[in-house]
C-alpha cells in the first residue's frame, strides 16, 4: 500500500519505472501479482524483477525463514520485530540506484513509512539520509540522483486518505506477511493497514480472514 501511494505521488511528476523484488518473503508470489496489477494500472512499461534469494539464505526474519512464526501484532512494541530483514533496504536500494543510473533517472521513489522505523532501522530518514551521500560517492560524477520519500511521516491513516485522494489503486495492494489467498489481519503489516483504514473511515475491500478493530 505504502509503495502504490509512493507511486501515485510520483507520477504526477515523473514518468515511472518500476523494481520489485524477490527475497524469498513468504508472499513472494501475491506481491509480485500486486506489483504487476500497480503497474499495469499506472502503464508502467519499463519494469525490473529482481530475486535476492540470499536474503533468504542469510535468513534471521519471520518473513524468509520458514522455521521462525509470523509474530501476532503488537503495535505498541518499540523492539525489532521478528520480521525484520537485515539490511533489506540497502539491498533493495542498491539495485534501483544501478537501474536508475543506467536509464539516467533523477530519483528513487521508496514508500517507506517512519511509523514502522520504531521496529525497522532502515527505515529512518537519517538511513536515506546517509544511502543518498552513498550515491553521490560512488556513482559517475554526472549521475545526480536523489532518494525520496513522500510519505515517510504520514500516518497510515494519512497514507490511506492521500491514496484516495490520488486515486490510486489501493484494492490492488498487499499487505500481509504469511497469507497470499487472504490477510491474515493480525500480524503486524495487516495490523497498521487495518488501523490505518479504520482511522480514516474507510472500509478496506482485500480479504481478510479476520479484520480486528485495531483503533
Amino acid at each position: 500500500m505504502d509503495s502504490c501511494v509512493t507511486a501515485a505521488i510520483a507520477a504526477k511528476d515523473y514518468s515511472l519505472a518500476a523494481v520489485h523484488i524477490n527475497y524469498g518473503q513468504k508472499t513472494e508470489r501475491r506481491e509480485l501479482k500486486a506489483f504487476n496489477d500497480i503497474a499495469d494500472y499506472y502503464n508502467i512499461e519499463k519494469r525490473l524483477i529482481v530475486d535476492l534469494k540470499h536474503l533468504a539464505q542469510i535468513g534471521g526474519s519471520s518473513l524468509t525463514d520458514a522455521s521462525i512464526n509470523i509474530s501476532l501484532a503488537n503495535l505498541s512494541s518499540k523492539k525489532i520485530p521478528t520480521s525484520y530483514v537485515p539490511f533489506r533496504n540497502a539491498n533493495i536500494l542498491s539495485v534501483c540506484v544501478s537501474w536508475a543510473e543506467v536509464l539516467n533517472a533523477e530519483a528513487v521513489f521508496v514508500g517507506a513509512v517512519f511509523e514502522d522505523s520504531s521496529g525497522y532501522p532502515d527505515c529512518r530518514p537519517e538511513f536515506f539520509e546517509a544511502f543518498e551521500n552513498a550515491i553521490k560517492a560512488g556513482t559517475k560524477p554526472e549521475t545526480k540522483i536523489k532518494i525520496v520519500t513522500p510519505i515517510i511521516h504520514y500516518s497510515k491513516s494519512e497514507i490511506v486518505k492521500k491514496g484516495i485522494e490520488l486515486n490510486a489503486p489501493l484494492h490492488l495492494t498487499w499487505s500481509c506477511y504469511q497469507n497470499e489467498d487472504e490477510a491474515c489481519g493480525v500480524c503486524d503489516s495487516c495490523a497498521l493497514r487495518l488501523r490505518g483504514f479504520q482511522q480514516a473511515g474507510v472500509e478496506d475491500v482485500i480479504p481478510y480472514k479476520v479484520k480486528p478493530k485495531y483503533i
